[in-house]
């Protein structure tokens, strides 16, 4: 079976809304721990006001992107068989989730370097996906995952992937962030690894080829912008930033709801 490494709530237990802890913040309106079901979950695992999460302080829940990790723990991993009805198995549920949700967050950069990669590369990317597959193919093999040990491995080729993807542009010294500043120029073909656009003006900006990866996006401005070819860039930054009609999403992502409405 293809694994599905996009969200998809209908076919989930509301695992995000159980499992995962938050505090009080701009994401949040306040604090709920981990394991306790958050207020706005509804017995069906819908969300009583998910029209409404932003103008409600939810903004972490509009962003949050669990990569297929919620409906792949609920209809394979435990067969249909729901936390709520099974009270044994909720907090080994609980105990999984997060960790698919990282291990589908590796597949999906996985495929998207699959997607750009020189054939030097295929192979040991396709070695690295079929491991995560097979790790996640149990939830025994899943309770006892080395995350670090992966993520060191999968960090190197995506990093040599994007070395390869950018190689035709001359690297410039960026700054270490853009909080809240007008981002002015080309960044064709540059790395924004981790770095904090929050509250950035990007649009109309040069984003050919640029690296995403780990970038905070919260507020980013990206209307008119060109983010097609954009590598390692996720649902969830999409959901963070702000954009509009005329912002070129990749195929592969969904634009946000709220940026037309």
């Amino acid at each position: 079976m293809e694994r599905v490494l996009s969200s998809d709530c209908s076919r989930c237990f509301g695992l995000c809304c159980v499992a995962l802890p938050y505090g009080e913040s701009a994401d949040f309106p306040k604090d709920k721990p981990s394991g306790v079901p958050c207020e706005n979950l509804l017995i069906n695992n819908d969300c009583q006001i998910h029209d409404q999460l932003r103008n409600c302080g939810f903004k972490g829940c509009v962003t949050y992107e669990c990569f297929g990790a919620g409906q792949y723990v609920s209809e394979v991993i435990y067969s249909g068989d729901s936390w709520r009805v099974n009270k044994n198995l909720a907090d080994d549920m609980f105990t999984v989730f997060p960790i698919v949700q990282q291990i589908h967050e590796m597949l999906f950069y996985l495929a998207q370097a699959l997607e750009v990669a020189e054939d030097k590369h295929k192979h040991p990317l396709s070695t690295l996906q079929d491991e995560l597959l097979e790790q996640t193919s149990h939830s025994l093999f899943i309770r006892s995952f080395n995350i670090s040990d992966y993520r060191g491995r999968v960090g190197i080729l995506l990093e040599e992937v994007s070395l390869t993807y950018r190689k035709a542009y001359r690297q410039k010294q960026l700054k270490s962030n853009y909080i809240g500043i007008r981002i002015s120029g080309s960044l064709a073909g540059q790395s924004l690894r981790g770095k904090l656009l929050i509250g950035a003006n990007g649009n109309d900006a040069n984003f050919h080829r640029v690296d995403f990866l780990g970038a905070d996006m919260r507020d980013t401005q990206v209307k008119r912008a060109d983010l097609s070819d954009a590598l390692f860039l996720t649902q969830s930054q999409l959901n963070a930033a702000i954009g509009d009609n005329e912002t070129i999403v990749p195929s592969y992502l969904v634009r946000p709801k709220h940026w037309v409405e």
